[in-house]
């Protein structure tokens, strides 16, 4: 510690090191974290700035409105395709966790058969055969996330933020993830940091590294992040990369 002060003293930049590898890879090493570099970092203290709050929704006012209009044509096309494929209600409502641990039902286009959790609630996984073919497109391009636009628009979610989860899921996951119920300290998103760096996963371990993405996002989110990972998004629809 004298040795680090001396170099601060001589003008020398000196950083914890989850700071430093922050910078080096786009993420947080979760295991560094502890509630004291919580309630001492400057960054995470944007999370009690109102003024960065209010300006966040306000844009994704903006934003969803825009996309939903534009959306229209592809959400009525998507609609049809899925009754004639199957039978069954076009829209998938389901609970979520969203901020604050407050529960809300998150809206989507139905990819998957109507009897796909018979069996109780499960992950879903790649290559799924619950799955429908119409589905499995829409996945692909993340058309099946454009109702949550409403969401967004009615104030349950962000445009962008982590992935709102189960609560089934929750449980487990704050077992075994450090510092994992941190990410309802903000709105979750349609899409995110965790979406656009971090392929398709349904496992513990792909969980953890999406946690890692998600940390980055909320200790580093501001509205210039943000259209970065727009543009990341709608790169991944026009290529159809979606996980």
């Amino acid at each position: 510690m004298k040795q680090l002060l001396k170099k601060i003293e001589l003008g020398f930049k000196v950083m914890p090191l989850v700071d430093f590898l922050d910078r080096e890879n786009g993420f947080t090493d979760i295991e560094l974290l502890d509630w004291e570099y919580f309630l001492n970092k400057r960054e995470f203290s944007v999370l009690r700035r109102s003024h960065r709050v209010i300006a966040k929704r306000i844009t994704d006012i903006i934003y969803a409105s825009i996309l939903a209009t534009l959306s229209i044509p592809v959400m009525l096309i998507t609609a049809l395709l899925i009754k004639i494929e199957s039978k069954g209600p076009v829209f998938f409502k389901q609970k979520r966790v969203g901020l604050y641990n407050k529960e809300f039902e998150v809206i989507k286009f139905r990819s998957m058969s109507t009897d796909a959790e018979k069996n109780g609630a499960k992950w879903a996984q790649k290559n799924d055969p619950r799955v429908t073919k119409v589905g499995k497109f829409i996945r692909a391009t993340r058309i099946d996330e454009l109702p949550q636009l409403f969401n967004v628009l009615i104030g349950d979610m962000s445009l962008i933020g982590p992935r709102p989860e189960r609560k089934v899921f929750i449980k487990e996951l704050k077992k075994e993830i450090p510092h994992y119920e941190f990410r309802h300290a903000v709105k979750p998103g349609v899409t995110g940091w965790a979406q656009v760096k971090y392929a398709y996963g349904a496992s513990l371990n792909d969980a953890i590294w999406k946690h890692r993405y998600d940390m980055y996002y909320i200790k580093y989110q501001s509205l210039l992040f943000d259209l970065k990972i727009i543009l990341y998004t709608v790169k991944t629809v026009i290529f159809g990369m979606g996980r």
